[in-house]
């Protein structure tokens, strides 16, 4: 997808995304519009780009809602790190540009500095003067550098073939090993259970083991 010379960003009509995509309207993601912006515009003409997010907070739903890289489609990787800081680069030549929030510039901005380093609980958080406060510093919040990724991060993964696991006879790719990766007890995030087949559908699930 090729970037307009000039990229208009309506703080409103994003917060109104924000609120159906996100869920509500999270101060993470509208701070977050403003970076993707600002990483934006900075951005070459024409240019193909990805995205990295330093955080899996927030920061990745900004960067799809204002740009074509998702996790889905492989474009946006998510470097969990916990810094509030995302870039945007070159497909092929890997220059960018990373955006993160200074917080030597928050003490002017008590609200957002309060919820940024998060020194009151969320029921005691003034969730409009947040907004509004965020919506009135903007990008000034922010920083801008320019960046180069690091070759063996611009290399695209190979594909492999898929197989079926000997042991849970479930498919899985074959680059993972002679089992799947749940087999080998590198995921289990699930205890097993029952599965039902045609209970008010035609797709099994899983139940809560008895």
């Amino acid at each position: 997808m090729k970037m307009p010379k000039n990229i208009s960003f309506d703080i409103e009509d994003y917060i109104n995304r924000v609120r159906s995509f996100h869920g509500h309207v999270a101060p993470g993601v509208i701070i977050g519009g403003f970076m993707v912006h600002i990483a934006r515009v900075h951005m070459p003409e024409g240019a193909l780009f990805n995205a990295i997010s330093e955080t899996a907070k927030c920061l990745p739903d900004a960067i799809q809602l204002l740009t074509p890289c998702t996790i889905g489609n492989g474009w946006l990787r998510i470097f969990d790190i916990g810094r509030f800081a995302l870039s945007l680069y070159d497909k092929h030549s890997g220059n960018g540009f990373r955006v993160f929030l200074n917080p030597k510039k928050l003490k002017d901005w008590t609200e957002i500095n309060s919820w940024f380093f998060k020194l009151n609980p969320k029921p005691g958080q003034n969730q409009e003067f947040l907004c509004t406060q965020i919506k009135e510093a903007g990008g000034n919040l922010c920083e801008i550098l320019p960046i180069q990724v690091r070759p063996e991060f611009l290399k695209k993964k190979n594909k492999s073939k898929i197989v079926i696991c000997p042991s849970c006879e479930e498919a899985y790719p074959s680059q993972d090993g002679n089992v799947c990766r749940m087999c080998q007890g590198i995921f289990n995030y699930y205890s097993e259970g029952k599965i039902l087949i045609g209970v008010g559908t035609d797709f099994g699930f899983y139940d809560q083991k008895e």
